[in-house]
């Protein structure tokens, strides 16, 4: 059977924790932050966890993840 192939764009975007989550970068950060409420900014610092269906999709494109 052959190897399956990762998603490029994956990998370079989402890592897999210890626990089997997946960790990616707040979204909504690139531009425009005039418009947005300083208690926004603060929330979206760093990193989170995404949901469970967003985490179902990400996993199937990474089959050599933890």
């Amino acid at each position: 059977m052959p190897k399956m192939k990762t998603k490029s764009s994956c990998k370079k975007r989402f890592k897999v924790t210890a626990k089997g989550r997946v960790k990616a970068g707040q979204a909504g950060k690139r531009h425009g932050m005039i418009k947005r409420t300083n208690k926004f900014l603060r929330t979206a610092r760093g990193t989170t966890t995404l949901s469970a269906p967003d985490e179902k999709i990400v996993k199937s494109m990474m089959p050599y993840s933890r």
